[in-house]
């Protein structure tokens, strides 16, 4: 491919990108809506089915499972899960504490996603670093489920969780910028961006969380 097919092609498929994005996360939002009428007995159920679809995402990705209606239904589910999150901080912590969580959420992803496509390098060697990283975050959640974790090891990890999820979001912004975007890839690429901003979202959550408690 040519120099200038990269640079006239690229930016459009990029900016589909950004506005499946977008409109990811406002299908998110309208999940939490709808979260403050679900039965609590639900939220597991729903929890498993978004587990499970993640897992078929990331196993099938290349069999093209990831559409346009995968990625919608699948954020939907994600912001219901959410809603209990959002509700132990808004009780416990304040209005303040979400809203200034979302807000550094909105200021990070910008700035690394601007690092991301600014930077020369190709930063597909830090792959193996974040994988690693994310599968034991991964392992430490599952932990917790059976031995939950003190305040101070759930800072920490929240802090893992907020770097890892900030890398993630400029190397996928960086990996993008590299490659030949294809209309079937993007509702995956928008999938991926929706996980970074919402896992930085949680992550940060917790950390303003436990912050705001002292």
């Amino acid at each position: 491919m040519s120099q200038y097919t990269f640079e006239a092609q690229t930016p459009n498929y990029m900016n589909s990108v950004l506005k499946t994005f977008v409109f990811s996360l406002t299908i998110a939002v309208i999940g939490m809506l709808v979260g403050t009428m679900v039965p609590p007995a639900l939220f597991l159920p729903l929890s498993i089915i978004e587990i499970g679809m993640l897992l078929a995402a990331f196993f099938l990705r290349k069999r093209k499972i990831v559409g346009y209606t995968f990625l919608y239904v699948f954020t939907f589910i994600s912001g219901v899960t959410i809603y209990p999150i959002v509700a132990h901080y808004l009780a416990t912590s304040g209005a303040q504490v979400v809203v200034g969580a979302f807000a550094s959420t909105v200021v990070v992803f910008g700035a690394m996603a601007i690092a991301g496509l600014n930077t020369k390098k190709d930063l597909s060697f830090l792959s193996g670093l974040l994988l690693t990283v994310l599968l034991a975050l991964i392992t430490l959640s599952i932990m917790n489920l059976f031995w939950p974790f003190s305040s101070t090891a759930m800072f920490v990890y929240s802090l893992i969780g907020t770097v890892l999820f900030s890398c993630y979001i400029m190397y996928d912004f960086n990996q993008m910028k590299r490659m030949n975007i294809t209309d079937e890839a993007i509702p995956l690429l928008a999938l991926n961006l929706y996980l970074d901003f919402v896992n930085l979202f949680i992550n940060l959550l917790r950390v303003i969380g436990f912050l705001n408690e002292d």
